[in-house]
């Protein structure tokens, strides 16, 4: 990771459809729910399991740190084993 020194926290996550997917893998992705600490902007690496196991505008909580692959897009990469349905 790129980002080393910065922490891990839980943030409030919601599956949704973008409404242009050219250039993104899949048809559903993940993002910080409007309103809290993180931009909804910001792209959300996760469990592909989320996506595909629960309907889209699903949210749960999830532990997760921001990282922008050695110079990259910031995004946000989550610790599979620390999520909680919410």
């Amino acid at each position: 990771m790129a980002k080393p020194n910065e922490p891990c926290r839980f943030v409030v996550v919601e599956s949704f459809k973008p409404p242009a997917a050219s250039g993104l893998h899949g048809d559903v992705h993940i993002r910080p729910v409007a309103g809290h600490q993180l931009p909804t902007t910001l792209f959300v690496e996760c469990s592909k399991k989320f996506s595909k196991a629960y309907p889209v505008g699903t949210k749960i909580r999830i532990r997760a740190k921001p990282t922008d692959r050695e110079g990259g897009v910031e995004y946000l990469c989550s610790f599979h084993g620390g999520r909680s349905r919410s």
